[in-house]
């Protein structure tokens, strides 16, 4: 899983804050939207810590968390079992919804922070992790 997390979560940094802004489009800062969050609930908000909630509880453990034991489970319970990369695609969405929809509306920043380029840049790197995931998951799990 920390495994699966660690590389999904390289992905979604290497799109957000190297690829995209090189092709001229936003970075992202994830570790910005946690600080804001950590801010709002009145807990130390520094640099480390809103590295700390991005990467280690949010990218290692809540994510991966959320696909092993809610999303996949609810999907073949829902679906059955189908290919792996449409349910993946979709759990990214998800992450995208609950971090850009829900977690920046908490945060005290502007619903899906106002569908500027950065909301769009996310929506790609949540898709990216969740597929990511799910493919390091499956290699990891060959026999």
């Amino acid at each position: 899983m920390f495994i699966a997390g660690f590389c999904a979560t390289v992905a979604f940094d290497l799109l957000g804050q190297i690829i995209s802004p090189g092709l001229g489009f936003s970075r992202l800062s994830p570790h910005g939207l946690a600080k804001s969050l950590l801010g709002t609930l009145g807990l130390p908000n520094s640099d480390f810590a809103g590295y700390f909630v991005h990467f280690y509880l949010v990218g290692l453990i809540g994510y991966p968390v959320g696909w092993l034991f809610v999303f996949r489970p609810i999907w073949h319970h829902i679906v059955g079992q189908t290919n792996w990369f449409l349910p993946s695609a979709i759990y990214g969405f998800g992450l995208w919804v609950f971090a850009i929809g829900g977690i920046t509306a908490i945060a005290g920043l502007p619903f899906f922070l106002n569908f500027t380029g950065i909301t769009w840049v996310a929506l790609v790197g949540h898709v990216l992790y969740g597929v990511v995931l799910v493919a390091t998951l499956r290699v990891i799990d060959r026999p």
